[in-house]
Parts: structure tokens; sequence; C-alpha cells
């Protein structure tokens, strides 16, 4: 295998004006471009004509982790140490942002801290006036703080109360609605950004799936840092991804392997279930594709990469040069992929986290 495939191979030029800023009224009136991934034929649809596409005995797989409103802001503390205060804590005009990474034990968290060079271990943080108070462990890699905090009650709901949803930097307006970026069917707490491919489906749209005889299994992957973090290296190969949670229920695993081993077709609802499918795959026992369980996983998928379980994907239109690219690349065929983008580019998608959406079969 070569030991060198570049960054630069994985770029394309996007229009600012084609960044999608809000949801849609309707999630799953988004446009669909449909991309046979052998021969790199295209077609423009509308997202409610997936069910199309599917057929009996099919398996859809989503994402079901639930996105926490993990965006704190906050002050420093300071200990007065001399003059008539002296001992006591004051707050100073110094905000500071925290976006909550990974729980560790005991209320410990790993953050992303802005401003960084202001939050030494030892700074002391207050968030909603005492409701949430916080003190800075120490610093790890890439610069992230591990944050012990303190509070009295439910730590979801004093988050619920103070927090707000972690959108990406290139998202600038206001989300009025929370749920706009949670799946309809999000269950479990953990995400720091939501499984995009799967804010286009309603409950309508699913329960037809279903009708159809198409069968839907859930995996569970808490979307983390990797998410965040560009690309920074020019030789892609060398890029270090960020581990993530994820679990298989034996339920879901079963339906997976049944549809497998009936010769039916497993389609991934965005790269976080086809990542959380190929880590279960890479720890497969005997005959079966696929084995229940759970675990971290910093899998990278990149051109070259085998695929051992999903034979489609529905996916968004990712960020030039991110390692999600390099996965719908490494799925469907780079040029194809590029080719696809655009001629999306061409006809005005809609872009990123709340854009449109494409089926690769």
């Amino acid at each position: 295998m070569e030991q060198q495939m570049k960054l630069s191979d994985f770029n394309y030029d996007l229009p600012k004006e084609l960044i999608a800023q809000d949801p849609l009224e309707d999630r799953s009136s988004s446009r669909l471009l449909h991309m046979d991934r052998k021969t790199g034929a295209y077609e423009h649809k509308i997202f409610t004509d997936v069910i199309d596409y599917l057929k009996p005995g099919d398996c859809l797989v989503v994402n079901n982790t639930k996105v926490i409103p993990a965006r704190l802001f906050g002050v420093r503390e300071k200990v007065e140490t001399s003059g008539e205060h002296a001992g006591e804590t004051v707050l100073t005009t110094g905000k500071i942002e925290i976006l909550l990474l990974k729980r560790r034990e005991n209320d410990i968290w790993e953050t992303l801290v802005k401003p960084g060079k202001k939050c030494k271990p030892g700074t002391r943080l207050d968030f909603g006036d005492g409701v949430l108070k916080a003190e800075i462990l120490e610093v790890v890699e890439d610069g992230n703080r591990l944050i012990q905090f303190y509070y009295e009650g439910i730590f979801e709901e004093i988050l619920d109360q103070l927090g707000q949803m972690p959108l990406p930097p290139y998202i600038t307006h206001e989300l009025k609605d929370k749920n706009r970026y949670q799946t309809v069917y999000a269950k479990y707490d953990g995400s720091a950004a939501a499984p995009t491919a799967g804010l286009h489906f309603t409950k309508e749209l699913l329960e037809k799936i279903r009708n159809k005889g198409v069968e839907i299994a859930n995996v569970t992957l808490h979307v983390g840092l990797g998410t965040f973090r560009p690309v920074k290296v020019e030789n892609v190969l060398e890029h270090h991804m960020h581990s993530e949670y994820y679990r298989i229920e034996q339920e879901d695993c079963d339906k997976i392997n049944r549809a497998k081993a009936s010769g039916h077709r497993i389609i991934a609802v965005g790269t976080t279930s086809c990542r959380a499918l190929e880590s279960a795959a890479s720890a497969r026992v005997e005959e079966q594709p696929l084995k229940a369980g759970s675990g971290w996983t910093d899998i990278f998928i990149y051109p070259g990469y085998e695929f051992k379980v999903i034979d489609g994907l529905i996916t968004n239109f990712h960020l030039p040069e991110s390692t999600l690219l390099m996965l719908v690349s490494a799925f469907a065929g780079r040029e194809h992929i590029l080719a696809a983008y655009e001629e999306a580019v061409k006809e005005k998608y809609r872009f990123f986290s709340f854009g449109d959406a494409m089926l690769l079969l």
C-alpha cells in the first residue's frame, strides 16, 4: 500500500453561501443526490425518495446517540490575596467557553476550553452564578483540559438549563429549537455533535420504511472530538483519530447478521453508524460478520480500506480535507465523490450539518 496520501487530494471549492445555516422546516424535504458508487452515475431526488431505493430485507442502521447541550459559558473565579476582601472568592470578567467532549469518572470531563491560556490547572470556574462550579485539573493531549465539576442536583438537568447545543463553527445563526439538532430517534446522551445524516428522517418516513419490510437496527456512537479537529498533516496517513465510545446491543447485532447472511444489504445512516459497524466488525468472531459489545474506537477509514459490513451509505456533504470526506471517498471512490460534489455545488445543494444528503449504493 502506498505510504503517502495527500491532504490536498481531498479539497474542493465551496462557495460560502452554500453552507446551510438553518434546518429546513420539514426534515425530510432536503434534496438527495443518489450516486451509484461503482459507476459514479448520479441523479437528483428529494430525501423522501430514499424509500424507493430500499428493498424488503435490507437493514438500515441508525446511530441513536443524543447530543448533550455541551457548550457552557462562564467566568473565572479569583481568590483575593490582599486588602479587606482577602480570602474571598470573586468573579473576574474573564469570560470562558468550554465544550464537553468526554465524560471520565466522578464528574470529571475532558473539555475544549477557550481561551486556553487563561485556564491553567487550579483555575476555578463559575457557570450560571454558582449553579455549576468547576476546577481545571490538568492539561492533556492537544491542549484539552480535564475539568472537575461541583453542583447540587442532577448534572444532566443543570446542563439542560445552562448549556447550549454545540453547533459547528461554520454555523453562525442561532438555533431556535434545540430538537432540530437531534435525530427523531436520539436516545442515549453523550454526543458533542449530531449524527447529521439522521436529521433528515421523520417518524412518518421511518414507519413507511418499516412497512416496506426494511429492518431498522440501532447502534450508539457518541460523536466526539474528531468532528471538530481538522487534519493538519499533508500526508493523510499520519493523521491521528481521537477515540469515540460505541455500543451495539445483541438484538441489533442479530438483525444485521441475519440480513447479511440472507444476502440483503446493510445501509448505514451516516459516517458514525458506519464507523461503529466497521469497528465492531474488526473484532468479529467465527462466521458472524458483527459482534455485539461496546468499546472505544479510533478507526480511520480512507481510500484503500476494505469495508466488512456496509453495502450502502446515507450521508451529508462534508467539509473539504476532512476525515469524513476521506471515508466517503473510500466507499465510493475519490474521483466519483469529487465529481458528485462538483455537481452538487453547480446545482446549489446545501452543504454540511443542516444541508442536503447523498445516498451511495
